[in-house]
């Protein structure tokens, strides 16, 4: 098992007599497949919300995408489940996917009564996860239809981050229209995962069977970026670095000695990972260091990883090497690939000043940049998310208050590409 680890700039050529240039490098990072054709089995943990809210169908529907979920599961794979409403319990402990039928009489034993306390069953789900998250893929699915109305959403966040050192990965996944999407999607960026949205009951079973498949192709988990820059290169000051693929997500840093650590996760086979670099380059200086050298270096690239299948740890990628050009009657030849990206990531930042401006009462501000992502978006062909940006827009245009359904389309139209619906 290794990595494939590829970088483009936004321009290749820069500009001799410029003092300074600015680029985005985009690096993609995506987990080769097993020769033996297999992963390290999975080890998921079931976080479902019984609250009183989730009685009726609601629960019954989740309870029987759950069960479906376990179909699709493999022998050597482990499973656990935890319910919640006020308070957490385990429903399934952490065992191997051998006793189906078992497994499935329990979860639908659940019954919907009480309040909800996120917390208490992201807490819970840890503790069963690590029981059996050695040589295997650990993953949390957090579901609830609610606010966390009896718990702590910081603490939610602590066990989120708590998860990730733990080589954990967290997703959450919102059913009906009154979570809080400001919450579980910062479960989920917190926890490394995915935020998905269950608008109806009819919806639960996709979800949960694309969350699956997602996490079937994980090959290498714990992954870290490490970048070198070379002299003359830095980091732009404010968000320099995001992840645009396969969600979007602003992401943090580190440093060590001389080289910035981005966090990246999971690995998966079929699936890219695309961080977005925002650089500054002073061709100037460098000309008057090496003024014989017409390529400039700008950085070197390395993933540290973890391999669950063969049990090991902080594995490391061949180094990459990412370069420039140095021109004079420099012409501007931007990256088609990169610029899709660049969209991708201004989607995002511009569907969240419109939420911003709107929680300030600014709602002309919000219609003018929710405007803005709708031509974003289909800019970069994502036709779904524009016509889910632009209603919305034109309903705040027209004076009508977004509903609670149309404000969760909104961020998810925010963070991902929005597939088509498949053919009748």
């Amino acid at each position: 098992m290794s990595v494939n680890l590829t970088g483009k700039l936004s321009d290749l050529a820069l500009d001799s007599n410029q003092v300074s240039s600015q680029r985005q490098l985009a690096i993609a990072v995506s987990a080769n497949p097993a020769f033996d054709g297999n992963n390290a089995p999975l080890n998921l943990c079931l976080v479902l919300d019984h609250s009183g809210s989730m009685g009726g169908q609601p629960l019954e529907t989740v309870k029987l995408a759950a069960c479906d979920l376990v179909d699709q599961m493999y022998p050597q794979d482990r499973i656990s489940v935890i319910g919640f409403d006020h308070k957490a319990h385990v429903v399934v402990e952490n065992q191997p996917v051998d006793r189906i039928e078992s497994i499935k009489a329990k979860i639908k034993s659940l019954k919907a009564s009480g309040g909800t306390c996120i917390d208490d069953g992201i807490k819970l789900g840890l503790q069963e996860s690590s029981k059996g998250k050695d040589g295997t893929v650990s993953q949390i699915f957090v579901l609830t239809d609610g606010e966390n109305e009896h718990g702590d959403n910081e603490r939610c966040f602590q066990f989120s981050r708590l998860a990730t050192e733990y080589n954990m990965t967290l997703h959450s996944l919102g059913f009906g229209d009154s979570w809080n999407q400001d919450v579980l999607e910062h479960i989920a960026d917190a926890g490394g995962g995915a935020m998905a949205y269950i608008p109806t009951p009819a919806a639960a079973g996709e979800e949960f069977q694309k969350l699956l498949k997602r996490v079937q192709a994980i090959g290498l988990t714990n992954a870290h970026l490490i970048l070198q820059l070379a002299p003359h290169v830095r980091l732009a000051e404010l968000k320099p670095i995001a992840q645009v693929a396969p969600d979007t997500i602003e992401l943090p840093y580190q440093t060590e000695g001389n080289a910035i650590i981005v966090r990246l996760g999971d690995l998966m086979t079929d699936v890219e990972r695309v961080v977005l670099f925002n650089l500054y380059i002073s061709p100037a200086s460098y000309i008057s260091e090496y003024p014989a050298n017409s390529k400039i270096p700008i950085l070197t690239a390395q993933v540290r990883f973890d391999i669950p299948s063969l049990a090991k740890i902080n594995s490391l990628s061949s180094p990459v090497d990412i370069s420039a050009e140095l021109v004079k009657g420099f012409m501007p030849q931007v990256d088609p690939k990169v610029q899709n990206y660049l969209l991708a990531l201004a989607k995002y930042r511009q569907t969240q000043l419109a939420e911003q401006k709107l929680q300030q009462g600014d709602r002309s501000g919000a219609v003018t940049m929710l405007q803005s992502a709708a031509k974003t978006a289909l800019q970069m062909g994502d036709r779904n998310a524009s016509t889910i940006l632009q209603n919305n827009a034109t309903r705040l245009q027209e004076g009508t208050t977004l509903s609670e359904s149309d404000r969760k389309k909104t961020r998810i139209a925010s963070k991902t590409v929005l597939q088509p619906p498949p053919n009748p």
